[in-house]
This record gives structure tokens, C-alpha cells and sequence, in this order.
């Protein structure tokens, strides 16, 4: 709201971002420290994207939510590289690995453990409040995670992207559709109303 400060009291109330919700709730209960697990959840169960023994690299993986979904997932026989600027606090299972860093700069400790099954992306930018801004932003962030994914993925491996809904959308999808051969676009039910977020799905890494 104009003429209140974003980190006033009274801002932070107001903000659906603050307020524990159902989704958040479970996710506290299910040990999971963020309530973005349901997303992953549900696009994993809507296009049947990890199973054991898979490998799955996971940018912007703090705090861990899609870590652990995705450790779960693949097992003891799989594993998990996730990767951050912030850390991982919570506590992770053997085979799991964490670096912490620039995903878009680690790209020889990436590929020491590639080949991967999937690449999550769960990258967003720190909003500025100017949408044109927030979108463009959001649109490097996902593109370059494709390039990654593009890079490092096996052939009828997959991609799970972040994104908020711009004009930038339909080449992003473009892009998206040269290296896979099908496409989802997917808006979890625990995305939050005022969100502008959606996730590309790319499925069946194409041969290079």
C-alpha cells in the first residue's frame, strides 16, 4: 500500500507471505521447513517425475523442502546434489550433498556429479517491487537453469523450472520445447494467490 513502509509492523502483517497457512502448517508437521514441498509434490505426482534410484540436481535449493522431497523420492540407491547462495541448516541424508554458492558459477562441481535424471529449479529472484523488473529477472534466473539442465540432463530426462507469467513466458516455453519433447505448464495448488509464479516442465531431454 502506498505511503506504508514495506518493513513496517504493519506491512508485515498485512502480507500473505507472514501468515502460516494450511499448507504451511502440514509442512511443519510432515518436518519440512518450507511449505514449497507441495508444489514439488504435486507436480512429482502429476507427470511422475522422480523415482528411486534416480540423480536430481537442485538449484536454489534452500532451505531444503525439495531436498528432502526429492531424497525421499530416490532413495538410498539415488542421490540428491542440492545448491544455494544460503545455507542448508537442517539436517540431510547420506546421500545428499550440499554446495554452497552461485549454481550459475559452480558449473565444473555441477558436472563432477552429472549425468542427472532431473533438474529442479526453484530459483527465484529478491523482488524489487517493480514487476517489469521481478519478471525479467525471473526470466534469466529460469533460462539460465535450462541452460544447466540443457547441459547436464540425460536423454529422456526432465526439467522443473520456476517462473513468474510475463510477455517473456512464451519464449521461455520456446526454448524449452527444443531440448524436450513434452511440455507442461504447471500452477501447484500451493502456490499462493497473489503469486506470480508458475513452473515449465520439461520432459523427455531430447538427443543432442
Amino acid at each position: 500500500m502506498e505511503g506504508v513502509d514495506p518493513l513496517s509492523p504493519m506491512s508485515r502483517s498485512r502480507s500473505p507471505y507472514k501468515k502460516p497457512d494450511h499448507f504451511t502448517r502440514m509442512a511443519k508437521t510432515a518436518g519440512f521447513p518450507a511449505r514449497s514441498v507441495y508444489k514439488l509434490e504435486e507436480i512429482d505426482r502429476r507427470v511422475r517425475l522422480l523415482r528411486l534410484g534416480m540423480s536430481v540436481l537442485d538449484l536454489g535449493a534452500a532451505p531444503g523442502s525439495w531436498t528432502l522431497y526429492a531424497a525421499e523420492r530416490v532413495g538410498a540407491a539415488g542421490r540428491v546434489l542440492a545448491v544455494d547462495r544460503s545455507p542448508i541448516t537442517i539436517g540431510l541424508p547420506a546421500h545428499v550433498a550440499f554446495l554452497q554458492g552461485d549454481a550459475l558459477v559452480l558449473s565444473d562441481d555441477l558436472a563432477r556429479f552429472a549425468p542427472y535424471h532431473v533438474v529442479l529449479s526453484d530459483m527465484a529472484p529478491s523482488t524489487t517491487g517493480n514487476k517489469p523488473t521481478d519478471q525479467a529477472r525471473s526470466f534469466e534466473l529460469f533460462m539460465r537453469g535450462l541452460e544447466v539442465a540443457a547441459s547436464l540432463v540425460v536423454e529422456g530426462g526432465s526439467f522443473v523450472g520456476k517462473i513468474f507469467m510475463s510477455e517473456d513466458l512464451p519464449l521461455a516455453r520456446a526454448e524449452l520445447r527444443k531440448m524436450f519433447g513434452r511440455e507442461r505448464l504447471i500452477r501447484p495448488l500451493g502456490t499462493r494467490s497473489v503469486s506470480a509464479e508458475l513452473f515449465v516442465v520439461g520432459l523427455e531431454r531430447k538427443a543432442r
